[in-house]
C-alpha cells in the first residue's frame, strides 16, 4: 500500500509540475505568447540551451501547434526564463514558414527589391551572427563554414539568394536555417547586401 501510495504522489507531483508549466504559459501574461518572442534572441537560446540534453529537433519536424506544449513543457525540464520559451517559441515557428518572397535569379532581384539604407554588415550581425557567428565558421556543430573551400560560397549567387529567402538545410546539419534567417523584415535589397558583406568578409 505504502509503495502504491507513493508512486501516486510521484506521478501527482510531476503531473502538477508539468500543469503548473502549462497553467502558466496559458493564463499567466507574458506565457506562451508568441507576440513578444524574438527570433534572434530565440534562435541563440534554442543553440545554447537545447543542445544541451539531447540533439536538437529540426524545427520542421514538428507543427507550430506542437511545439506550443512542447516548449512549454521543455521550459520546465530546462529551467528556461519565461522570455526565453516565447523567444525560442517564436524561432521555431518562423522557421517552419515558408518566406513570402522567392527570388529565382540575382537580377530578380535587383530589379524587383524594395529600396534598403541597412548594410550587409548590419544585417549580418542582425540576424546571422547568433548561428554563423563573428568568423562565418558556425557557432554550433552543423552550420557551415563560409571560409571552407568547397562550403556554402562556392555556390552561385542564384543559389544562395534562393536558399536565404526560402531557408535552407546543409547536409549533416540537426537544423535548417529558417527563411531570411528568421528576419521576415529583410527585404531582397537587405538580402543581396548580406550576401555581398560575407562573401567579401569570409570568401576563401
Amino acid at each position: 500500500m505504502s509503495k502504491t501510495r507513493s508512486a501516486v504522489g510521484h506521478w501527482l507531483s510531476v503531473g502538477g509540475v508539468l500543469f503548473v508549466g502549462v497553467w502558466s504559459a496559458a493564463v499567466v501574461p507574458g506565457g506562451a505568447d508568441t507576440t513578444s518572442g524574438d527570433l534572434a534572441r530565440g534562435a541563440q537560446a534554442w543553440s545554447e540551451n537545447c543542445a544541451r540534453c539531447h540533439n536538437m529537433r529540426n524545427p520542421t519536424e514538428f507543427r507550430d501547434d506542437l511545439w506550443r506544449p512542447i516548449v512549454t513543457h521543455m521550459r520546465v525540464r530546462a529551467g528556461l526564463t519565461g522570455q526565453q520559451q516565447r523567444d525560442i517559441l517564436a524561432f521555431l515557428q518562423a522557421s517552419n514558414n515558408p518566406a513570402s518572397v522567392r527570388v529565382s535569379s540575382p537580377s530578380e532581384a535587383a530589379e524587383g527589391g524594395e529600396a534598403s539604407a541597412i548594410s550587409g554588415k548590419t544585417v549580418y550581425h542582425q540576424t546571422c551572427v547568433t548561428c554563423h557567428g563573428a568568423n562565418g565558421k558556425g557557432v554550433f556543430p552543423g552550420v557551415p563554414n563560409f571560409g571552407a573551400k568547397d562550403g556554402p560560397l562556392s555556390k552561385p549567387d542564384e543559389v544562395l539568394l534562393r536558399h536565404i529567402i526560402e531557408g535552407f538545410q546543409s547536409p549533416g546539419s540537426p537544423m535548417a536555417m529558417p527563411p531570411k534567417g528568421s528576419n521576415p523584415d529583410l527585404t531582397q535589397s537587405d538580402i543581396r547586401n548580406v550576401l555581398q558583406y560575407i562573401r567579401d568578409t569570409f570568401g576563401p
